[in-house]
Order: structure tokens, then C-alpha cells, then sequence
């Protein structure tokens, strides 16, 4: 069986050699334990993160250990109570083609209510993060505009839907005129910006918000936020869910001081982690399974076939080649 392990703290964007690959034996149960074998893996823009040294919200990965992120398992063998052959389950699982559990962290999850990846997506991690930035910071009212960057990507595309569920106007931002186009017809945003082709991102964004910006849901930072800032409410919110543009700077990169912004239009500005709101998600799990079932939340995917390619579906999100959540088949 094959593990992936990070092999070097990447310096600027990651490279297929910060990944090794392992052969490991085939690892045997004992009581207590359950056997699980890998069919899907999420991997998300914040992975990057854990692979630098350094205090943050989770520990770091460890060099020269398997990597970890949202997985979807089957359950191939069994000796824990509660747990059964055949089951499948979600956690925060080892990028290993099969690996031993003893069951703490994992849900079982129905793939006959729902395709499995969507428990990566819409039903899981994503889901969430969209439903709780939105609605606990963002608190969008019917009749507002919506500002979402990282538009087309897995949790910008549900935060849009969201948004137009709440009676809010909804401008995305992405970065091709392929996945403008897909904002807009297929997941209902009332239109949507190409920032590779904007030019001047805060004439763009005036454009396209005569009244205003109320609620920025902001997945990037950089000049696409500078843009967005300078067209603010009075009153806006933003929720801060990452800075992609960011991530891979091997320097501090220096923009508008937002300080007098914030104060002369009065606007909050909140990061957050979705594990802030834990206790929460056993009500937003069936609104969103509901809204799913009712046909009023799309889920959008890009399935990479193979437990091989999974670091370079990851590299691939820095490049935007993802159209709403990045999902390995194993």
C-alpha cells in the first residue's frame, strides 16, 4: 500500500518533490480497531499552511510523515463495536491507501442519501465553512449585495448560493471567463467579475455594485480585496475564510492600510476557523442536506481520478484549475 508523505517544507509554491511517495505493508487490526480503505480525499488551499513551521490553529505536518486532510473510507474489515464492513465514514484521515482507526473523529456517512464526494463538498468541511462565514459573521439581509472571491472555488460557490437563498444581490470574482459564465448560469450568482481581465479592480467592482458592497466573503486577500474594500457600506461586513493569493509569498506583500476604512464606514472584519462554530453543526448539516434534496443548492466538483495524482491535484488549486471543490477518486 502507498502512503504520501511531505518530504520538504515547500519554499514559494509547492512542488511535486516536496511529496514522497511510500510502500508500506499492509497494516493488521486488533480489537478495538477498524480497517479502512481510502475513495476519496479532499484537498484544500489550507493544506498549505500545515506544511510551513510555526503557531497556527492546527499543529504543522511533520517531515517525513503522511499528510492528512478530509477523506471519505470504506470500512473493509471490523473488530469495533458500532462499526460494521461495508460502512463507509468521513474524518481527517492519513493520505494512505488503506490505514487502522479506532473509529475516534469519524462519521459514518450514507452514500445512498448522497454521492460520498458531496460529504467532502457541500455536505462537509465546505459546506459548513460557507454556511457559518455567511451567516455568523456575514449576517446578509434579503435586498443587500454580496461580494464572494474565490467565487467559483469549493466554498465561494456555495457562499453565493447561500447569499441568493437570503434574497441578496451576489457578484462573484474568479478567474476566467469560462468559470464567470458558469457563476452566473449555473450556480445563480446575478453576475461576476474576471479578475485576469478586470483591469482596475475597484472601478470593476463600483460597476458592478452601483449600491454598494454590504457583505464581502473574501477566500483570497491581495489586490482583489483592495479592490473590493474600496467600495464598502457603511455597516459592511467581511468575513475572512483564507488568502490563497497569499499563501505562497516568500515575502510580506504590502497593500492599502485598511484601518481608516474600517473606521470611517464602521465595518467588521472576521477570520475564523470552521471548528469555531462545532457545536453548530448538527443544525447546519440537515439545512443543507435539505436545501440539496429541494434542488436549491447546487454541488460543483473536479473528480481527479487516482490515489498517484493527489499531489497534483492539490498543486493544481494555486493555479485555479478547480471548479468548486477538488476531489481525488481513489
Amino acid at each position: 500500500m502507498q502512503t504520501i508523505q511531505l518530504k520538504s517544507r515547500p519554499v514559494g509554491v509547492p512542488k511535486l518533490s516536496d511529496f514522497k511517495f511510500v510502500t508500506e505493508e499492509q497494516p493488521q487490526i486488533a480489537e478495538g480497531e477498524i480497517l479502512l480503505k481510502a475513495t476519496h480525499i479532499s484537498v484544500d488551499p489550507y493544506l498549505r499552511g500545515r506544511m510551513m513551521e510555526g503557531k497556527s490553529y492546527i499543529e504543522p505536518f511533520e517531515l517525513k510523515k503522511a499528510i492528512s486532510s478530509g477523506m471519505i473510507a470504506e470500512v473493509v474489515e471490523s473488530k469495533l463495536t458500532g462499526f460494521s464492513k461495508g460502512d463507509f465514514v468521513s474524518g481527517l484521515l492519513e493520505w494512505k491507501e488503506v490505514q487502522v482507526s479506532k473509529g475516534e473523529g469519524l462519521l459514518k456517512v450514507d452514500a445512498k442519501k448522497a454521492p460520498l464526494s458531496s460529504y467532502l463538498g457541500v455536505l462537509g468541511m465546505t459546506g459548513l465553512t460557507a454556511y457559518f462565514g455567511l451567516l455568523e459573521i456575514g449576517r446578509p439581509k434579503a435586498g443587500e449585495t454580496v461580494v464572494v472571491s474565490g467565487a467559483a472555488g469549493a466554498v465561494g460557490s456555495i457562499v453565493g448560493q447561500i447569499a441568493k437563498l437570503k434574497g441578496c444581490r451576489v457578484i462573484g470574482i474568479a478567474g476566467s471567463d469560462e468559470k464567470v459564465e458558469q457563476l452566473v448560469s449555473e450556480s445563480g450568482f446575478d453576475a461576476a467579475i474576471n479578475y485576469n481581465t478586470a483591469g482596475n479592480m475597484s472601478q470593476a467592482i463600483a460597476e458592478a455594485c452601483p449600491n454598494g458592497v454590504d457583505v464581502y466573503f473574501d477566500n483570497v486577500g491581495g489586490e482583489i480585496s483592495d479592490g473590493v474594500m474600496m467600495n464598502l457600506n457603511r455597516f459592511a461586513r467581511i468575513i475572512v475564510c483564507g488568502a490563497i493569493s497569499m499563501y505562497n509569498a516568500t515575502s510580506v506583500p504590502m497593500g492599502p492600510r485598511v484601518q481608516p476604512i474600517l473606521i470611517k464606514n464602521s465595518v467588521l472584519m472576521q477570520g475564523f476557523v470552521v471548528s469555531n462554530y462545532m457545536e453548530k453543526w448538527g443544525e447546519a448539516i440537515p439545512q443543507l442536506a435539505k436545501w440539496l434534496q429541494e434542488g436549491k443548492l447546487k454541488s460543483t466538483e473536479t473528480i481527479v481520478e487516482g490515489f498517484a495524482n493527489t499531489p497534483q491535484a492539490f498543486l493544481d488549486l494555486f493555479e485555479g484549475k478547480n471548479k468548486g471543490k477538488m476531489i481525488v477518486k481513489i
